[in-house]
């Protein structure tokens, strides 16, 4: 199965059930090449700061900056993309409400070997999902064009409905090959791995992540961006990276107060399942 490609005026519903079908998909040119230069420009220096990665698995010669939200005002609008969210709560139906997972550019350098294949669902614990339930739905946004030959991401079509902790090669998969200002979309159940970088130029990747809201975020969103920052951010961006409470209770501060008070009081809601939280599910008594 080859990775599908959807042009830039598909819908959510279209890129849901693509993602049904293949555990993965690329909307093609959703952004201009220039959002992505303004992205980059942005946050050049603190990629520039990041060192490479300590083992083969974060790749010897990659580097992994994060924080994106306090760093990139552009990446924000990214973040909140509507065709993105629409999707990701599609893929992520089965839980009361999402957040932000993580944000990070992934720059693979000349002479980068293959990642191991694995699914990013791994990183809680290695926990035994059911098959068909999505945890995560991920994006990876093309800051250069990806190819065959520079590092582009591999992935198996289909792969998020295989047994977990399988073991593949990178000959089991296929190259998401994509335009720059594009974006792949993939589960946290589908099989993939950065490629080999076989080029003399480095690719660069945005790599944003949405979870169901009661597990843990990989990339501490409080701490990440300072809370000055946090301050004079907009509702929805904040609620996204985790200020809300999930599933009626969870994350509430102090005395069942909504989380947003910590760095914007005048919004907080008053009620564990007031507006902007996800609300009580209805509970059949019998």
């Amino acid at each position: 199965m080859d990775v599908p490609h959807l042009s830039n005026d598909a819908t959510q519903e279209q890129l849901t059930a693509a993602l049904d079908e293949a555990g993965v998909a690329v909307v093609d040119e959703l952004v201009p090449a220039a959002t992505m230069d303004a992205i980059h420009d942005e946050l050049r220096p603190f990629i520039e700061a990041t060192p490479v990665g300590g083992d083969e698995f974060s790749g010897v010669h990659t580097r992994r900056t994060g924080a994106l939200v306090a760093r990139s005002p552009t990446a924000r609008e990214l973040i909140t993309h509507p065709l993105v969210l629409g999707t990701v709560e599609g893929v992520l139906s089965g839980a009361s409400n999402f957040q932000l997972h993580l944000t990070q550019v992934i720059a693979i350098g000349a002479g980068q070997g293959g990642q191991q294949i694995h699914r990013d669902q791994w990183a809680f614990d290695f926990f035994p999902f059911p098959t068909g339930y999505q945890v995560q739905c991920n994006t990876i946004w093309a800051m250069s064009d990806f190819t065959e030959q520079n590092g582009a991401t591999r992935v198996i079509p289909g792969s998020h409905r295989f047994e977990d902790r399988k073991q593949f090669t990178h000959d089991d998969t296929v190259c998401a090959a994509m335009g720059k200002g594009s974006v792949l979309f993939y589960t946290g159940a589908t099989y993939h791995g950065g490629g080999a970088n076989r080029s003399d130029a480095t690719r660069y990747g945005l790599n944003i992540t949405y979870n169901v809201a009661w597990l843990r975020q990989e990339e501490n969103q409080y701490l990440s961006v300072p809370r000055d920052v946090a301050a004079t951010l907009p509702e929805d961006l904040l609620r996204l990276m985790g200020y809300a409470r999930a599933c009626y209770a969870l994350g509430y501060i102090d005395d069942t107060r909504d989380p947003i008070a910590a760095v914007r009081p005048d919004l907080a809601k008053d009620g564990l399942a007031a507006e902007g939280d996800a609300n009580i599910p209805d509970l059949d008594p019998a």
